[in-house]
């Protein structure tokens, strides 16, 4: 009874012995070289994975700095210290980056938009956006529930009074606010720009003024007032270039719907901006 039993064994065994064998020679044979500097790359990084740099978190950044195929200099978070650590594992001369802020263009409180009808439903940004864009009548305003906080690492950014408000403090730029929000209402601008133009609507004046009290009317009083030429009303909208901009102001003073306002004015203020607020003062 027994000596039935050892054929079987002794088969797999042999199985296990050649199927052993043939996984040691792939891994020998099939093994792709991992170059060491990937990990010092990647230690260098804030592992955030917040994919503000393009790339599906910072293990798949690091590889693909050192394959030369992404800049090191595309890690918001980490800014000029990280570039410059990795440059100096790469042995690369970096420069300073430019600090970035995310930037809600709307100043749209719960009151100051109309909204038509009211939502009930799935709390969220992009469900609510599903059905007929938004309860609001503006269709490029900040729904105000909320994706963008959810996706901020950094508690940056929170929704006050049915607005998102940014804490420019908190704030690196990574852009997933940006990512998730559904009406493209958060832009990413360079931390220094002082002016920003707190709206997104671009429908003829008229419009807009039917749907928000704080809109965007493109009437051409912040162009025509601006001497740097660094503000243009394009598509009934005025955007602002920052390579013009000198932050005199004189657009904030002429905007009949004070929509062009100060980067930070009414965002979710810290220390640094209560002193500078104070010091205006």
């Amino acid at each position: 009874m027994f000596e039935a039993y050892i054929l079987p064994v002794l088969i797999v065994v042999g199985v296990g012995l050649a199927a052993g064998v043939m996984l040691m020679l792939a891994a020998k044979f099939m093994a792709v070289e991992v170059d060491e500097r990937v990990e010092k790359v990647r230690a260098c990084l804030p592992g955030a994975n917040c994919g503000g740099c393009g790339y599906a978190g910072c293990d798949d950044y690091a590889a693909h700095i050192v394959s030369g195929e992404a800049p090191l200099t595309a890690c918001p978070p980490g800014g000029t210290a990280v570039a410059q650590a990795i440059g100096a594992v790469l042995g690369q001369e970096v420069g300073e980056m430019v600090p970035m802020v995310a930037v809600v263009n709307c100043s749209a409180t719960k009151d100051q938009a109309v909204h038509p009808m009211d939502y009930i439903g799935r709390k969220g940004c992009l469900a609510a956006s599903l059905l007929y864009n938004g309860d609001m009548a503006c269709q490029f305003g900040c729904l105000g529930y909320g994706d963008c906080v959810d996706a901020c690492k950094y508690d940056a950014i929170h929704v006050v009074d049915g607005l998102a408000r940014v804490d420019k403090d908190l704030c690196t730029g990574c852009g997933a606010c940006s990512v998730v929000c559904p009406h493209n209402v958060i832009s990413i601008n360079p931390h220094a720009a002082h002016v920003v133009v707190a709206c997104s609507n671009t429908d003829k004046g008229a419009q807009t003024r039917k749907k928000c009290s704080t809109g965007c009317i493109g009437c051409k009083k912040c162009e025509k007032q601006c001497e740097y030429d660094a503000i243009k009303v394009i598509n009934n909208l005025a955007v602002i270039d920052f390579d013009k901009c000198t932050s005199c102001g004189k657009c904030v003073d002429v905007c009949p719907q004070h929509v062009i306002e100060n980067c930070f004015k009414g965002a979710v203020a810290g220390p640094a901006e209560d002193e500078a607020v104070a010091a205006e003062a």
